[in-house]
């Protein structure tokens, strides 16, 4: 396999026994296989560890890594702290891409193959995913999930190693799938997740519903928003945004607790002002003229930031313009 495609994924999980073999199965069976997967089994307490170790020993690419039981599932930086065991054990200098997968994921199998050829079209995207969506649990019904074109989602985030680095990773803390989207289009880089059938993966439970339940991620989600650096005005409009949205009206209520009641404790933020300068221009921008339109502005206006970052793209006119597909004001 070339360097140029050659991929590593990052997946750390606890407690996946029932899902797992979807997402070992749909990574086995990729059109372009990674060149290693590196499991973090991060103290489970079923059978996800027996299941990594038979699936180990039949695909050449696995490589399992088992952490100690901390005692309980930890969302959000204890996610991220597993990540970086895993990561700890690579040299990403020989790979050219990096995706963190969650292990309850079933992939289309052109999946990876698909993400890589959108990589080598547009050398300045730095990082993208599809989209997700899952069955809904009262209709059945295949649903996609809430999440900006603008963002590569959490759940299986595909980054080209450059960029990885110079955002300096997964900040160490909540809402880490969101500061390091944020600082990529900082840096100048191109951002998305992509909304076509062949990219599209089931995400086998609903986001947000890991740990102690949806109303419980929602409230997270909101203590996320403030400790990033969310503007007030933003945080309502994307919780008006979301009421229709299962849990209809208290999945919004709960969101806007867990950011004023952190807002009210005078909880830490993200310590970079810049960033913060830089998110709250973005989420002003959005309001006003539609999240899409405000991302082709700061597209633009961070283009020059890249190229002289990166003179010998820029100078063969490599660097197209992002393409975000038309969205409403904001997919909050």
């Amino acid at each position: 396999m070339s360097i140029d495609r050659r991929y590593v994924i990052v997946s750390p999980c606890r407690d996946e026994a029932k899902f797992i073999r979807r997402t070992l199965d749909s990574v086995a069976a990729q059109t372009v296989p990674p060149a290693l997967w590196v499991v973090v089994d991060d103290g489970s307490t079923d059978e996800t560890g027996e299941i990594l170790d038979d699936y180990a020993r039949r695909l050449p690419f696995l490589r399992v890594l088992h952490r100690r039981d901390r005692g309980r599932r930890s969302v959000g930086p204890g996610v991220i702290e597993a990540f970086y065991a895993g990561l700890e054990t690579v040299d990403l200098d020989q790979f050219a891409y990096l995706c963190k997968l969650d292990m309850d994921l079933d992939l289309p199998p052109r999946y990876f193959e698909l993400l890589m050829a959108e990589m080598e079209a547009e050398p300045r995207l730095g990082s993208t995913s599809g989209k997700p969506w899952f069955h809904h649990p009262e209709t059945g019904v295949l649903t996609p999930e809430t999440m900006g074109d603008e963002m590569s989602v959490g759940a299986s985030k595909f980054y080209r190693v450059g960029c990885f680095r110079e955002v300096g990773g997964f900040a160490r803390r909540v809402m880490w799938d969101g500061i390091d989207c944020h600082r990529a289009r900082m840096l100048g880089w191109t951002v998305r997740s992509i909304d076509r059938e062949e990219l599209r993966f089931l995400h086998l439970r609903p986001m947000g519903s890991s740990d102690k339940g949806i109303l419980t991620g929602r409230k997270r989600l909101g203590y996320g928003q403030y400790a990033m650096g969310t503007s007030p005005l933003f945080i309502v409009a994307s919780a008006l945004y979301r009421l229709p949205t299962r849990p209809v009206i208290t999945g919004s209520a709960a969101m806007l607790w867990g950011y004023f009641s952190s807002a009210f404790r005078r909880e830490p933020r993200y310590e970079d002002p810049q960033f913060r300068r830089f998110l709250r221009r973005f989420q002003r921008l959005s309001l006003v003229m539609g999240k899409a339109a405000a991302v082709r502005k700061l597209t633009e206006e961070r283009r020059p930031l890249w190229e002289a970052a990166h003179p010998e793209a820029g100078q063969r006119g490599e660097a197209s313009p992002e393409v975000v597909p038309s969205m409403s004001r904001a997919s909050m």
